[in-house]
């Protein structure tokens, strides 16, 4: 009965279909290309270009200033339902016309203009910093999307082979069981390791159906893409040492370089604050002309002034945004300093990662090596009757976690070397970008 039963769901449960199944005319796309359509899609990304546009012209303003006047075109045209006196015509008129030309130019301003050119160029240098943060940060995510695709394909690969083992030593134990060599549990407890190779294999392809679809998101499209395999067989050396790593990051390093020009951007615009406690000097000149008709021309007069001005007491507003002002460096200078301290630790957390995780893929192959060895000699012996099922599970079990142990550690260093490329800003190898 026992062996009808088992029997009976071996028909009745369909056999594990090939990888090859699995969508094969999905597109592929490689990482470079990857990397260039997810990025310039990162709204992230995006609004850090706008950024950098945004300072650039702030900048132009702040050099401006130093040499060019505020000009200002002003016109007036009136009409009145009583004649009254036109300073223009001389004599009473229902209409007035008057056009303007202000130019003023601040001859000293306490050093705000120094100031806000301080500020513009750390915000620029602040923008553009950020702008390789941002591109960085969008490759990191893509990066992450595209390994995993990577990873569960290789895992469905796992998962295939395990169900193909499982099906053939089901098989075989089927074959002693009828001939008497073994027990019926044999054909059970191998009937349930082919039952679970087949729910992994469900779960990993749903998992990459989910992989696929994610890079395809991140890429602009809405159906699954595939990632083209590195090609690498093995994860080279870094060709930078940990102590240069660090060194680099400090003096290069997107989120570094960002805080250090926050920082300046606050301490320029402190002293700008400041400047509101010294006179204004000013030089206005005006031009006028008056008449009754659109284009004013009957009289003309024009003005120089310089005007100096001392503000007193504003109502504590100058107080307080002099104060905020503070409070906004010093809170720049926390965080860059907060990051300096800990920059030692997160490269050499990406750094630890990338070599542990590249000696454990060798680790991890020595182990498959053994686990094939020992599961061919398990093999062997369950079939000469020399071993019991329980080794020959277990023999199953350690290849394929050995199988699975080179595509996680695999995995793992890949994003370390993101993470570790992310913080330093730039390329450790060539290839990506």
């Amino acid at each position: 009965m026992i062996l009808a039963f088992i029997a009976a769901l071996q028909v009745a449960v369909p056999q594990a279909a090939p990888a090859v199944a699995l969508q094969d005319s999905i597109p592929v796309v490689n990482l470079a290309d990857a990397l260039r359509l997810a990025t310039n899609l990162d709204p992230n990304y995006v609004a850090a270009l706008g950024r950098v546009k945004n300072s650039e012209w702030g900048r132009r303003a702040a050099i401006s200033a130093f040499v060019l006047p505020a000009l200002t075109l002003q016109g007036v045209y009136q009409k009145s339902n009583t004649p009254s006196f036109n300073v223009g015509t001389g004599g009473a008129s229902r209409t007035f016309v008057s056009a303007s030309v202000i130019a003023s130019y601040e001859l000293f301003a306490g050093g705000r203009r120094f100031a806000d050119l301080s500020f513009a160029n750390a915000s620029l240098e602040g923008a553009r910093a950020g702008q390789a943060e941002a591109r960085f940060a969008s490759a990191l995510i893509t990066e992450a999307a595209y390994y995993d695709v990577l990873a569960t394909t290789a895992l469905v690969e796992v998962a295939r082979e395990r169900l193909n083992r499982a099906e053939q030593q089901f098989a075989i134990a089927r074959a002693r069981v009828l001939s008497g060599a073994t027990v019926q549990t044999d054909s059970l407890q191998l009937y349930t390791e082919r039952t679970r190779a087949q729910v992994d294999l469900l779960i990993e392809r749903s998992r990459l159906r989910v992989a696929r679809l994610n890079l395809g998101s991140l890429i602009g499209v809405t159906y699954p893409v595939n990632a083209q395999p590195l090609g690498i067989e093995r994860a080279p050396d870094l060709p930078i040492s940990q102590e240069d790593a660090v060194r680099e990051a400090l003096e290069t390093g997107p989120q570094w370089r960002v805080a250090r020009a926050d920082e300046r951007a606050a301490g320029a615009a402190y002293k700008a604050r400041l400047s509101a406690y010294l006179p204004q000097i000013s030089l206005l000149a005006t031009t006028s002309a008056f008449d009754e008709v659109i284009f004013p021309s009957a009289i003309r007069r024009s003005t120089i002034s310089i005007g100096v001005s001392l503000p007193i007491w504003d109502g504590g507003r100058r107080e307080i945004a002099v104060t905020q002002a503070r409070v906004n460096r010093d809170v720049a200078s926390a965080i860059r300093a907060d990051l300096e301290r800990f920059a030692r630790r997160d490269v050499a957390f990406a750094f630890e990662a990338y070599v542990t995780s590249r000696s454990a893929e060798d680790l991890a192959r020595d182990a498959l090596v053994a686990a094939e060895e020992t599961y061919r000699v398990q093999t062997a012996r369950y079939q000469a009757g020399a071993t019991d099922i329980l080794n020959l599970l277990e023999a199953q079990f350690t290849l394929s976690q050995a199988q699975a142990g080179i595509v996680t550690a695999r995995h793992t260093t890949l994003l370390a070397l993101a993470g570790l490329e992310a913080m330093l800003g730039r390329r450790l190898f060539p290839g990506k970008e």
